[in-house]
């Protein structure tokens, strides 16, 4: 394997893509892994550091997916490798549902504190997402003694079951895999306040609703904003009939959107947060943040073996650190210049964009052709990026997200952007 310098422009590309040792590795993967795996191109990742990647032929990417929004403070970022290898020396695990040990303990004392409204906050440590999303949905049913629960179309929470349930993003997580939860009502993201009432007095009586679950901001459904007053309306809702609302962060939390958590934008206090992907630097932690008066439940009513583990805190409390004092602010500044970049392409009609949106480091675009939005043309154009160097990631229909590391540069956005451009005017129907 090659070994670029940091020091090199990238992307850099030497070898045609995938080169041969990437594609002797993808034939071994294609032998052994589960085919319900979905690469998106032939990327054999070997290194990285910021908003670089390098694959095993030493062809050097621009990621502007972070590893679907993970890497919040970049590949393999200094500080958090000293905290992972510091860590390691000292102890790699020992069930924090079991035992007690500081690196747990004082993440959670940080999200409590970092988490919106002034109640005191108790915190539930997983591995995942899907994790977080299940175990509060567990809570929520306990502390309400309720059964049932709202979400909305479009939704992605995971891909275990009550997280399945819960989701309604794509058929094909469902599909072959029924039955599943009941007790599960949707409504459409950003409905009238009426759609709600309609589904109070026809199916889903008000009483037995234990939570509505909403992502602030929709990520596999095609990074979907609200509208100012949609949540305000769902708080209100919560609080007239004694339901919880549930955040679902996993995507949109940990400074990505230019604040802690996305929902602080709208001045809307959730009950649960669920977290995720961003918190650990990489490694696999989840987290489900409530009020205190909520996380009554009893020991031994919901645990997890691997949940909290100190390697994967110790990461988060610096990953917390480097956001908090950096990359929260530059989340904001670097997405507004890939949102006003963004909103020139979709001006110049060689490009066949639509619908710029997003706040912060959380952005997508729509991908049009000559009958609206394509999904093929979408994929064409993630496959061309990928060609000349450039890591995307479509999401909803037709769209492609830009979620890049928190540290991404002006002129790392700028590559981007000129890239892009290039290869959708070189697409274009």
């Amino acid at each position: 394997m090659h070994t670029a310098s940091p020091q090199q422009k990238v992307p850099h590309l030497i070898t045609p893509l995938p080169g041969p040792n990437a594609a002797a590795w993808i034939a071994r993967n294609d032998r052994v892994i589960s085919p319900s795996y979905t690469p998106a191109y032939p990327l054999v990742c070997a290194r990285g550091w910021g908003c670089t990647l390098e694959d095993v032929d030493g062809n050097l990417f621009l990621d502007f997916t972070a590893g679907i929004a993970v890497n919040s403070a970049g590949h393999c970022h200094p500080e958090v490798v000293a905290a992972i290898a510091d860590q390691a020396s000292k102890l790699i695990h020992m069930s924090g549902t079991d035992f007690y040990y500081g690196p747990e303990i004082e993440l959670a004392e940080r999200l409590a504190e970092v988490a919106p409204g002034p109640a005191p906050k108790r915190v539930f440590f997983c591995n995942s997402g899907a994790e977080a999303n299940e175990g509060a949905l567990k809570l929520s049913h306990h502390f309400t003694g309720r059964q049932r629960v709202i979400t909305c179309y479009g939704a992605f929470h995971g891909r275990t079951y009550g997280a399945m349930s819960l989701g309604g993003s794509k058929s094909i997580h469902r599909h072959g895999f029924g039955p599943l939860i009941e007790g599960i009502h949707r409504i459409h993201f950003n409905c009238e306040r009426a759609e709600l009432e309609e589904q109070f007095a026809t199916v889903c009586p008000p009483d037995e609703v234990a939570a509505i679950w909403v992502e602030p901001i929709q990520g596999e459904g095609g990074y979907r904003m609200p509208k100012p007053e949609f949540l305000p309306m769902l708080r209100e809702v919560c609080d007239k009939y004694g339901m919880l609302l549930v955040a679902d962060e996993v995507q949109s939390g940990i400074g990505r959107t230019g604040k802690m958590f996305a929902i602080e934008h709208f001045g809307v206090v959730p009950d649960v947060i669920c977290i995720a992907k961003g918190i650990a630097g990489g490694l696999p932690l989840g987290a489900i943040v409530s009020r205190a008066d909520i996380m009554n439940w009893p020991p031994g009513s919901h645990a997890s073996t691997f949940g909290g583990n100190p390697v994967s805190c110790r990461a988060a409390l610096k990953v917390l650190e480097l956001v908090q004092r950096e990359y929260m602010t530059n989340a904001t500044e670097r997405g507004k210049q890939l949102q006003a970049g963004l909103q020139k392409l979709v001006a110049d009609p060689a490009t066949g964009f639509a619908e710029a949106r997003g706040v912060g480091l959380m952005q997508a675009v729509d991908v049009l052709g000559s009958a609206g939005v394509d999904p093929n043309r979408r994929n064409a154009l993630v496959q061309a990026a990928f060609e000349q160097g450039l890591l995307l990631l479509g999401c909803g229909k037709a769209a492609i997200r830009f979620c890049p590391s928190l540290c991404v540069t002006a002129e790392e956005v700028d590559a981007c952007l000129e890239i892009l451009g290039r290869v959708a005017r070189s697409t274009v129907s």
